[in-house]
């Protein structure tokens, strides 16, 4: 195939699963069709809803609420604990079938994605055709529903294919003038970037809609939300936007976090926990080749006020005794002054040089070498008999 975009107007694609996880639990559980659905944790137990059938949602539940919440607005509901194997399968079916039409995808998540087709609309049709298309293959390869934003840029099209779900397809005019009409009359919340925070400061000052931003005086804007987002704010309401739709993303930082089912007093059990945490933290880093420059805890209390704390690591490594160390630095410098409720860790100024070929000849630099290879095996060695195959000498 030839995929030449040349200087026409660019078509992109916003392609978004309708209702993922739920949709995946009743297309493998026909018997729980048309009801309620909530994956997440057990409504007896602390966390959140991560999905909510449409069905749910009708009730006001939503994702990120607590279960306990989800069940009190929707005692009938269905509660299922997440099955992210059986996810990852529907999601890389659905990336297959996207990479038939073109090269060029954004994966944002397990469920939606960015597609450039301006190249292959000499093959499958406008960006109309091309989307019902994928829907039309998506449906019937996987039984599940994705809506679908055609537009000339990727806020657009994201602003799009929410606009019918589910199963729904928008198509967003490429004049700018229709643009700006078609904008107009939508909240400013539509708006990519404008949180709650920000819609509240101009509703105070009677902005409501897309068109009350197109006519309102940039520097009475200014004032409001400063310089740099009133440019932006001002921009977009117009629907321009020139990021361009990447096809690798290079992952800035890398975290994992655990939450307690009870608030933990046990110094000993969080710490064990921080361990574990550490160790995934460090298995990831060194699959993506690289090394981290900072180290990061984060701690939650009772009540929901969370801190965190962060050392540069010096030199920057991955293996699991330098990232250990830090974890360990980090913890024992706070006081536990309330019961913890979640426990983090996660690393970032991330590059690819290893400090070993900074200074072999030095005993540091050579120990850090020895502990990045022992990690290594331990990564190997974990992958091939199961994650407790090898554990730490402190571990019960």
């Amino acid at each position: 195939m030839c995929y030449n975009t040349g200087a026409m107007t660019r078509t992109i694609l916003h392609v978004d699963m309708d209702a993922f996880f739920t949709s995946v639990e009743q297309r493998d559980r026909p018997e729980l069709r048309g009801k309620p659905v909530v994956v997440g944790a057990p409504p007896d137990q602390r966390g959140v809803v991560a999905a909510a059938s449409y069905a749910a949602r009708t009730f006001g539940v939503h994702s990120a609420m607590p279960s306990r919440e989800a069940f009190q607005r929707c005692p009938q509901a269905v509660f299922l604990p997440p099955d992210g194997e059986r996810y990852d399968e529907a999601s890389r079916q659905i990336r297959e079938i996207f990479e038939r039409f073109t090269p060029l995808v954004e994966p944002l998540s397990v469920d939606e994605a960015f597609l450039d087709v301006t190249g292959v609309i000499h093959l499958f049709g406008d960006g109309e055709q091309i989307a019902r298309q994928i829907k039309d293959t998506i449906r019937a390869e996987t039984q599940l529903t994705a809506s679908a934003g055609v537009a000339p840029n990727k806020f657009l099209a994201k602003l799009a294919s929410d606009m019918d779900k589910p199963d729904g397809l928008t198509v967003v005019p490429t004049d700018p003038d229709e643009i700006a009409a078609f904008l107009a009359p939508l909240p400013v919340g539509r708006i990519w970037g404008v949180g709650k925070v920000s819609q509240r400061h101009l509703e105070q000052s009677g902005i409501h809609t897309i068109g009350q931003i197109q006519s309102f005086d940039p520097q009475r804007l200014a004032r409001i939300l400063g310089q740099h987002g009133a440019a932006h704010l001002h921009h977009l309401a117009f629907g321009r936007d020139e990021r361009e739709v990447e096809t690798e993303h290079e992952e800035k930082s890398i975290s994992n976090e655990h939450t307690f089912t009870h608030d933990c007093r046990d110094y000993d059990e969080i710490r064990s926990v921080l361990m574990n945490l550490t160790d995934k933290v460090g298995s990831r880093l060194r699959a993506s080749g690289k090394i981290a420059g900072l180290a990061r805890l984060k701690l939650r209390w009772q009540g929901f006020e969370t801190i965190t704390r962060q050392r540069p690591m010096n030199p920057p490594a991955c293996d699991d005794f330098s990232l250990r160390a830090m974890a360990t630095e980090l913890f024992d410098n706070e006081e536990l002054i309330k019961p913890v409720r979640l426990v983090g860790f996660g690393v970032s100024n991330l590059t690819t040089e290893s400090p070993a070929q900074l200074s072999l000849l030095m005993d540091e630099e050579k120990e850090r070498l020895r502990n990045e290879r022992l990690s290594h095996t331990v990564d190997t060695l974990r992958q091939a008999f199961g994650p407790a195959s090898i554990r730490r000498g402190s571990e019960k």
